[in-house]
């Protein structure tokens, strides 16, 4: 089976953020492959954007969509990640896409301000939830419905899953391997990638 993983990009958005979780699924699916050789691959993972202009994330650094909202068909994990959310959120194509595609997807993640993200689409309403540790209070604040939680790397709520800062969203995304193909794969995964895994948030 194929997990088909869509990662949101957009203007600003941090390098890591989405670099982060697309190593880990890649890496997966190339260590997957080397037991498995006549397996399609576990995961087939693309960046996705508004449209198929280059994308400049914040530092400078430029990036190439491999889809676009409208050719992006099938999903299902979405990684929604963070950086400077701002323009994003009050883009309506970015939350209307990040709604319909939460609705037919299996699994939501976010990273670091990701979570902003999930928020304004509707697609978190309330209950526990994480974000990178600057920017606790504002979400709080723009949300007070949420419990927005300090201190684990990630909060996993079944189909919906967020992430603290950054380098957190790599263990988050670790353990979503370990949730869709085993534990044993995620650490081979973190080996491969020479990747101190913190296996629990």
């Amino acid at each position: 089976m194929t997990h088909h993983v869509a990662i949101l990009v957009f203007d600003d958005v941090e390098a890591l953020d989405f670099a982060g979780p697309y190593e880990v699924f890649t890496t997966a699916s190339r260590v997957h492959g080397r037991s498995h050789p006549n397996d399609p691959p576990l995961f087939a993972t693309q960046c996705v954007a508004r449209n198929t202009d280059t994308v400049r994330a914040r530092a400078g650094l430029r990036i190439i969509p491999d889809a676009t909202f409208a050719s992006c068909t099938s999903t299902d994990l979405l990684v929604v990640p963070g950086g400077v959310v701002d323009a994003a959120m009050a883009c309506q194509p970015t939350t209307d896409w990040i709604a319909a595609t939460a609705g037919t997807a299996s699994t939501v993640a976010s990273v670091c301000t990701g979570a902003f993200l999930l928020a304004q689409s509707g697609v978190i309403q309330s209950g526990p939830v994480t974000t990178h540790w600057e920017d606790v209070a504002d979400l709080q604040r723009l949300f007070p419905a949420l419990d927005v939680q300090t201190g684990p790397r990630w909060v996993d709520c079944g189909r919906t899953i967020t992430s603290a800062g950054i380098s957190a969203g790599i263990d988050m995304c670790l353990h979503l391997v370990a949730k869709l193909a085993g534990p044993e794969l995620a650490a081979r995964t973190a080996r491969q990638m020479d990747y101190a895994w913190q296996p629990n948030p």
